[in-house]
């Protein structure tokens, strides 16, 4: 028996599909009838919908290119950076719904490793795709090549409530010489806690600096060669600024 899609609240997937910045906005949209879910409006907040429904706002034919808004912070670094992940085998770290994992599938990568500790989160159309290992369940800190026994092209990664210090070591050993390398460097989980407001927003920006020159730094002494960040063209759910970070592992 085929399992089914899985479903989520229509105002969460919303906030995911990058259509709604908030749960707020997405109240809105929902009950002025703006949402539309296989193209028939839907008015309930709470509804159950499958992740693989095409959703999209009333008088605008804009659908979500990737399985999350992720993808749209990492195509910023792509194209910024001039990367091309056509037949590279990836490594997506914090996979979640699977945002950065779709983008690079979508700009021709041959195989992406998507790991994640928690479990349920990868878009179905994801899971059943032959070009993504699932790796749910999985500590990133925890990977060796027993788990992934190939060298990896390029590595992504999009973590929470870890600093990528600690998340990073044993992606990185996995990563083959003149590998590739755009991680989202997230202050709010890099910054000493003091300089962390009420509601854990990162509001200083030079202590934003601070955290993605703190990460270039320890990425440098890991052997890597920093190429550059930029600004994510998305905030984070509260408000947070986070940074995308190139490097590349020499050859």
């Amino acid at each position: 028996m085929s399992r089914k899609a899985p479903k989520q609240r229509l105002d969460h997937l919303l906030i995911q599909l990058g259509l709604a910045n908030s749960p707020a906005q997405a109240l809105g949209l929902i009950m002025t009838g703006q949402v539309l879910v296989e193209d028939r409006p839907m008015f309930k907040p709470g509804e159950a919908v499958p992740e693989s429904a095409a959703i999209r706002l009333k008088n605008s034919t804009k659908s979500r290119q990737w399985a999350s808004r992720g993808g749209d912070k990492l195509v910023a670094g792509l194209d910024l950076f001039q990367i091309d992940p056509q037949g590279m085998v990836g490594l997506d770290i914090g996979a979640s719904t699977g945002g950065f994992t779709d983008l690079l599938l979508q700009r021709g990568a041959a195989k992406i490793y998507a790991v994640d500790v928690g479990h349920g989160q990868l878009a179905w159309r994801l899971v059943q795709d032959a070009r993504v290992i699932n790796l749910e369940r999985t500590n990133a800190r925890e990977l060796s090549p027993q788990l992934i026994p190939e060298p990896i092209d390029i590595l992504v990664s999009d973590v929470s409530f870890i600093s990528l210090s600690k998340a990073l070591p044993a992606p990185l050993s996995l990563l083959k010489p003149g590998g590739l390398g755009v991680v989202l460097v997230k202050p709010q989980f890099e910054a000493p806690r003091a300089a962390v407001a009420t509601g854990g927003v990162v509001l200083d920006l030079a202590v934003q600096q601070q955290c993605v020159a703190r990460i270039a730094h320890w990425l440098t002494a890991q052997g890597c060669r920093v190429v550059g960040h930029t600004p994510s063209p998305i905030k984070g759910p509260k408000g947070n600024q986070e940074y995308l970070l190139h490097f590349s592992k020499p050859a």
